[in-house]
């Protein structure tokens, strides 16, 4: 009988037992003063989850400034540190591997966050969309442009917040340049207004994000960096395309070239966008041709449009979010074509257990009594 093509180990600048990687997902647990991931919640979520090829951690802010969504753990204190120590602990003795994924949301947040300050962006421009806060969604506001000195700040925090992650043990880190936050509002000419080196031109919008790369792998090594992009994302988080977009992207990909990264990490479109004139329908086959790395896709797969994706030779690497929630021992289920355990939607941001630590494997949940 063939192998799953899901289940074929890969060996790319990072060994991975399987090519089923659990997507980076905000699960709103961390609910303490320090922002930091919990031994009785994080440590056994992603344990559970181990058997991934590669777990990605749920975006984790790189400094106050960037929180912009409630109880989320960041990686910028010692706390963070040791906190997240004893996750990476918990997974490499259940045989796994993880990366985290550092995260600055930008104009996303809101100033609840912030003592009532505005959230940083790289223009005044309002995404008009919600930001999760201690007293629930409420509408963004008009943020204030970055100035010169708190870009090269946040590069800094990047930096210290990549640092911290290998000393807590992470296998690498993922650069969240994706879904509307901070990067992708730099990538985007109708976020981005500026009229510096950070604005104008493809070179400019996408300097910040190759300024930050490049001052991470000086604490990292580019085996162990990946990034994450949605390139046709239209319409959430903020985001609307236009004409330069997907040059934008295809310029970012191609310069990537030049670096030796563990992956780049790329999503399907969110919503359709087959109404508008330049988007991509299909990202993987769009931008395989375009980067001889690794290529990581991510968006509504199941085990068989996974299979077929990395059989066509689009993607090396497929992401599982919400199957991963709710099917910790997904990498088995799929081995044995088990039937899948659906999520439940309301508890994706709630704290405490139910819905998070509850999900019984599938034996677990075929046990006789």
């Amino acid at each position: 009988m063939k192998k799953q093509a899901l289940l074929i180990p890969y060996n790319k600048n990072i060994a991975l037992d399987n090519r089923i990687v659990m997507a980076p997902m905000t699960r709103s647990r961390a609910t303490n003063e320090e922002n930091k991931p919990t031994e009785n919640l994080h440590v056994p979520y992603y344990k559970q989850r181990a058997s991934a090829g590669l777990i990605i951690t749920e975006g984790s802010q790189v400094s106050k400034q960037a929180v912009g969504y409630v109880n989320t753990p960041g990686i910028y204190s010692q706390e963070q540190v040791e906190a997240w120590s004893k996750v990476t602990k918990a997974v490499h003795a259940n045989g796994g591997k993880i990366f985290i994924q550092l995260w600055h949301v930008g104009r996303m947040s809101h100033p609840d966050f912030h003592d009532g300050d505005l959230p940083l962006a790289p223009s005044a421009i309002n995404p008009n969309a919600k930001s999760y806060t201690p007293n629930g969604f409420k509408d963004t506001v008009t943020p204030r442009a970055m100035s010169i000195d708190e870009i090269k700040q946040t590069v800094s925090d990047f930096k210290n917040a990549a640092k911290n992650a290998i000393v807590a043990g992470f296998d690498g880190v993922e650069i969240h340049s994706s879904n509307g936050y901070l990067f992708h509002q730099f990538f985007n000419g109708t976020s981005n207004h500026r009229t510096d080196e950070y604005g104008g031109s493809m070179e400019n919008r996408t300097r910040f994000f190759f300024e930050v790369l490049d001052a991470i792998k000086e604490v990292v090594p580019q085996q162990k960096i990946g990034a994450r992009f949605n390139p046709s994302l239209d319409g959430l988080f903020g985001i609307t395309m236009d004409e330069e977009t997907i040059p934008t992207f295809e310029y970012i990909i191609k310069r990537l070239n030049d670096y030796d990264l563990a992956y780049i990490h790329l999503s399907e479109p969110f919503t359709d966008v087959s109404n508008i004139p330049y988007a991509v329908q299909q990202i993987a086959a769009h931008f395989r041709p375009l980067y001889t790395g690794t290529l990581m896709i991510n968006s509504n797969f199941d085990r068989e449009s996974g299979n077929k994706i990395i059989e066509d030779g689009n993607a090396d690497l497929v992401a599982f979010g919400k199957l991963f929630i709710s099917n910790p021992d997904l990498v088995e289920r799929f081995k044995n074509n088990y039937e899948l355990a659906e999520w439940n939607e309301d508890t994706f941001y709630t704290p405490g257990k139910e819905g998070y630590l509850d999900y019984p494997t599938y034996k677990e949940s075929n046990i006789t009594v």
